[in-house]
């Protein structure tokens, strides 16, 4: 289980387990909050080719899934 606390999320760095599409390394590109300081829309983007696509960052947990940094 990947350790991630919601406030470190923006410009945090990614690597995805099971590539797709040559997207291997990505960066969250945003984060929005609610007034309670939870997590409402999260954006990870593919460094290679720059698509972003709409997450939610509990699957960041899953190592299965995800890994912290670029590896």
């Amino acid at each position: 289980m990947n350790r991630i606390h919601p406030k470190g999320l923006l410009q945090s760095k990614w690597t995805k387990v099971a590539v797709q599409n040559k997207e291997k390394h990505f960066v969250i590109t945003d984060v929005e909050f609610d007034e309670n300081q939870k997590v409402i829309h999260c954006v990870i983007e593919a460094v290679i080719n720059h698509h972003q696509y709409p997450l939610d960052w509990h699957e960041l947990k899953d190592a299965t899934l995800w890994r912290v940094g670029w590896k």
